[in-house]
Parts: structure tokens; C-alpha cells; sequence
């Protein structure tokens, strides 16, 4: 046996093994916690089987389903992507966590990766729930499921950046409240639920430029009305994905 046989090798594994394991802790620390499993599951699972069931919203020709189940897919995206990163990050900065993990070998873009990982397997999870609720209740999609995955990606990247630009900039308290407020907004005016043809004019052209719009939008030419590429919405949620990621680089304060 030669000397050094049982000599530690300290260092760091290789990144992409910390950042997969990163990833899973975030994944798994999501799903433990009741308050975002209620933002990110339950809330909007009741929304779709209570719209799609009982006539409150006018949602035009064809069963409600057809109009909801679009739009219940884009808010998931966005209680992810937008609201629950926001508020876990704006509380991981507050406790110190962050900058404990800024200094460990995983680079800071690393952690925001594993993050982003975390937040896309969280949104498959939600869409297959919520995929399967969908059918149950007599959904009929349509269209290319290639242009659904692109708006989803999408829509992901852009809610990501502003959940991220809001944490890394507010107090977490503020982040907490600015969240949920932006969610309640977003929820009403953003064409998940009440179509944006029922506000006015004036306020539709703004509402329209909303990332929440442009994804249930979207996705509801595509899966509804089985258009190819609705690429107007696409490139709306690319500058608000460009616009977010570029801010929260710029502005994001680790403690």
C-alpha cells in the first residue's frame, strides 16, 4: 500500500454536480413550504375547477375551460417564476443566506441557475396537475405544442427577472407585500380569468403589453384558436425577459 493511499483531496465537484444539487434543495424546500404550495398549486387549481363550472365570467363561444385552462396556465407560470422566487429570495437575502452562499464555490450565476432550474421543474409539476384537472373538466386544446413550450420558456425568463430585480432590491417585508399585490393586479387585468376585450380601449392597449397578458394571450391562440406562432406576444415577453434579467444583474444587492 503506498504512501498517501487515504490522503483527503479536498475541493470543490465539478459545477454542474453543485449545481444540480443546488437545484434540488431549492426544489425540495418549495414543495415543503405550505404558503408557497398554496400560491402555486392550490390557488390556482380552485380558480380553473370554480370558473370553468360555475358562469361568473363571460369568456365568449365554447365551453369556459377552453378559455381558462390557457390562462390558469400562464398565471402557474407566474406564481412560480414571479411571486414565490420573489419572496423566498427576498427572505434568503434578509437572513443572511445569499451571502453565505455567495461565498461557498457555487459562482453567484450558478445559484441563480440552480434557482431557475428549481422554478421549471416546480412549473412542470404545476402544468401536468393542472394539464390533467383541464381534461377532466372537458378541455380541448389545439395547436403546436413547440410554440406552447417557447411561451412558456419565455414567459418563465421574464417573471424570473422581475421576482429576482424585486428581491434583490426591496426589503423582504416589501417584497412579501409588492408580491402578492402584483399577483391580485395581475390576476384581474391581465387576461387570465376576465378577457381584455371586456376593459376599455384605452386601458386594453397597456394591459396587452403586460408579460402576464402576452403569455395567456398567447397561449390561448395557440391552444384555443390553434394559431402557429402568436409572435407579437412572443417578442413582448423576450424585452420583458431582456428588461428583467439586464435589471436584476444590474441592481441585485446580496445582503
Amino acid at each position: 500500500m503506498s504512501a498517501g493511499t487515504y490522503t483527503p483531496r479536498p475541493g470543490a465537484a465539478p459545477l454542474p454536480r453543485m449545481i444540480a444539487a443546488q437545484a434540488a434543495l431549492e426544489t425540495r424546500m418549495l414543495l415543503r413550504n405550505g404558503e408557497q404550495l398554496l400560491l402555486t398549486v392550490v390557488i390556482p387549481t380552485l380558480l380553473l375547477v370554480l370558473f370553468s363550472a360555475v358562469d361568473i365570467v363571460d369568456t365568449g363561444a365554447g365551453e369556459p375551460v377552453d378559455f381558462l385552462a390557457p390562462g390558469i396556465l400562464a398565471l402557474a407560470v407566474m406564481s412560480t417564476a414571479f411571486t414565490g422566487q420573489a419572496i423566498a429570495t427576498g427572505f434568503e437575502r434578509r437572513y443572511g443566506v445569499l451571502k453565505r452562499l455567495g461565498a461557498s464555490p457555487l459562482p453567484r450565476w450558478g445559484l441563480m441557475t440552480a434557482k431557475t432550474l428549481s422554478v421549471l421543474v416546480t412549473e412542470v409539476l404545476q402544468i401536468v396537475l393542472l394539464t390533467v384537472i383541464a381534461f377532466a373538466l372537458g378541455w380541448s386544446p389545439a395547436g403546436n405544442p413547440f410554440a406552447v413550450l417557447l411561451l412558456l420558456v419565455l414567459g418563465t425568463v421574464a417573471f424570473s427577472g422581475l421576482g429576482l430585480l424585486m428581491a434583490g432590491t426591496l426589503k423582504a417585508e416589501a417584497t412579501l407585500a409588492a408580491a402578492n399585490l402584483v399577483f391580485l393586479l395581475l390576476l384581474v387585468g391581465g387576461g387570465v380569468i376576465v378577457p381584455l376585450d371586456k376593459f376599455p380601449d384605452a386601458a386594453q392597449s397597456v394591459l396587452g403589453l403586460l408579460p402576464i397578458s402576452a403569455l395567456s394571450d398567447g397561449l390561448r391562440d395557440v391552444l384555443q384558436h390553434g394559431a402557429a406562432m402568436p409572435w407579437g406576444d412572443a417578442a413582448v415577453l423576450a424585452v420583458w425577459a431582456v428588461l428583467g434579467l439586464g435589471a436584476a444583474a444590474r441592481f441585485f444587492r446580496w445582503e
